[in-house]
């Protein structure tokens, strides 16, 4: 598979299922991370964040810091897979309003 995969964790209740187009958002004032990028539903709620470290991501996919000069400050990612407590998503849209 080609392109800039992702982990999103830190979801609780509902997982998007695959195929599901999630919203990417860099919260640079982000007082835990500086390069946090939290992850939205098509409803716009809160769904995670991008995992930013290695403990943390699968493996193949971008951190949050290795992805964040690559993308917008806002991008869109489709979900490919999911786990008990990750999605791996493939970003589809590096620069959204």
């Amino acid at each position: 598979m080609d392109g800039l995969f992702i982990t999103v964790v830190g979801f609780r209740n509902v997982v998007p299922p695959v195929g599901a187009v999630l919203t990417c958002v860099k919260e640079p004032f982000n007082r835990v991370d500086d390069d946090a990028i939290r992850v939205l539903d098509e409803a716009g709620e809160t769904v995670g964040y991008i995992a930013n470290q290695g403990s943390t991501k699968a493996g193949g996919t971008l951190s949050a810091s290795r992805i964040y000069d690559r993308v917008g400050d806002a991008f869109r990612a489709e979900v490919c897979f999911t786990t008990r407590t990750k999605l791996i998503c493939r970003v589809t849209e590096t620069d959204v309003e």
